[in-house]
């Protein structure tokens, strides 16, 4: 069947979004890492750019336990044993031993009673909220949430969706105070960190004002919170923005594993009745395979190193070098946004300045990622810089030297 109308179509709006400088465009292809040397980290090489080595600023990994040793040989003997895919649906036949320790060995760490494995971090949003919607609850959701939970609760439906401010907890409280008027069960979801910020939401008051309304819903106030931006590098053990502001657990913990773990899949951790309730009722978890065997043997490599004496040290090695990097930018009267996480956003406020930056950043061998809107709102463009605990104090300043020098 012909599509030349539609590709027309399609073709005019790619072609604004290219005048407006908000086209992502091809995205770089790694085709090779060169290991650390010269009290430098990592560098990598891009297709097209042929020997030029990069510093890898815009990448989530942020302890690089992908390149840890003891994470690849557990992923290496796991395939052996195990295949290279899962072989089906968890209740079908895809469930193996590596997928329950992990779930187990979540739980553990973030002190839970049970943990509950998805293909992403992504999926996991989407596959929870939705079956804990009906049409009498109410969620209440941070003006900055991610792209997965504003999805996850137009898939729900719910009888009430509401906005408060960024982190406005007293605007929390009124829109809890109005939804209890017609619901009788409310969620109150936000991001742990949020991802284009570094920010975190303030799960202390958060948690308060949850528990003073919980008496007035007949079937409770849930809190949410998506740390996939917190945990396994945030907070001196890693547990996130739980242990940042000093919150007691929240209702559902959703986390992932592509992050600073290092590896791929996304989970949740909650109470053993609402975990195996969500086993039941999860379209993402009971219909699409999970990570492989060999991805979660990994991925249990990694907890176990985030969760030691190793895994500690590199925290604080990240902690100083985004103290590092946050102090440079100071000192070159540069705009960021306060906080303590490794997402470290330059705020330019401009679309085509922003890729105008870019583009000097990666002539320069920098690696970071320009937002425009629609991403981030508008007036907001920025470069976020991630920092990792495989970057150097050597690494830092030559991004901060390439920032001094751009032009404008």
């Amino acid at each position: 069947m012909p599509t030349s109308r539609l590709t027309l179509l399609l073709k005019s709006q790619l072609n604004e979004l290219r005048l407006s400088s908000r086209l992502k465009g091809a995205e770089s292809v790694t085709c090779g890492v060169l290991a650390p040397a010269g009290g430098k980290g990592p560098r990598f090489l891009i297709e097209g750019r042929g020997d030029t080595p990069f510093l890898r600023m815009n990448s989530n990994s942020y302890l690089g336990l992908g390149f840890g040793a003891r994470v690849i040989a557990a992923e290496e003997e796991a395939v052996r044993l195990y295949g290279a895919g899962p072989g089906a649906v968890r209740f079908i036949s895809g469930t193996w031993a590596p997928h329950v320790a992990l779930e187990e060995r979540l739980a553990a760490f973030h002190g839970r009673e049970a943990g509950m494995l998805f293909s992403s971090a992504y999926a996991t949003v989407m596959g929870i909220l939705p079956p804990l919607i009906t049409d009498k609850t109410a969620v209440i959701s941070d003006a900055l949430n991610h792209s997965c939970i504003i999805n996850a609760i137009a898939l729900g439906r719910p009888a009430e969706k509401r906005i408060y401010a960024h982190l406005d907890v007293d605007d929390l409280e009124r829109q809890l105070s109005l939804v209890s008027k017609t619901c009788t069960r409310a969620i109150v979801v936000t991001d742990g960190v949020f991802s284009m910020r570094g920010d975190h939401a303030p799960l202390v008051e958060i948690m308060r004002m949850a528990t003073s309304f919980d008496p007035i819903f007949a079937e409770n106030v849930l809190v949410v919170v998506d740390d996939s931006h917190g945990v396994g590098c945030f907070g001196p053990t890693g547990r996130g923005t739980e242990e940042v502001t000093g919150s007691e657990g929240v209702d559902l913990l959703v986390g992932t594993l592509g992050k600073a773990f290092g590896v791929n899949g996304g989970y949740v951790v909650a109470g053993d009745l609402i975990i195996s309730y969500l086993r039941e009722t999860s379209p993402f978890y009971i219909y699409s395979n999970p990570i492989t065997p060999a991805e979660a043997a990994a991925a249990l490599a990694a907890v176990g190193t985030v969760d030691s004496d190793e895994g500690r040290v590199q925290l604080a090695h990240l902690r100083a070098m985004t103290g590092r990097f946050r102090q440079g930018l100071a000192r070159l009267g540069l705009e960021t946004v306060a906080g303590e996480h490794p997402v470290v956003p330059l705020l330019v406020r401009d679309t085509a300045r922003t890729a105008r930056l870019v583009a000097h950043l990666r002539a320069h061998g920098i690696l970071a990622t320009g937002l425009n809107y629609p991403v981030v709102p508008k007036g907001e463009e920025e470069i976020r810089f991630q920092i990792c605990a495989n970057h150097t104090p050597a690494d830092i300043d030559e991004a901060l030297s390439a920032l001094e020098r751009f032009p404008g």
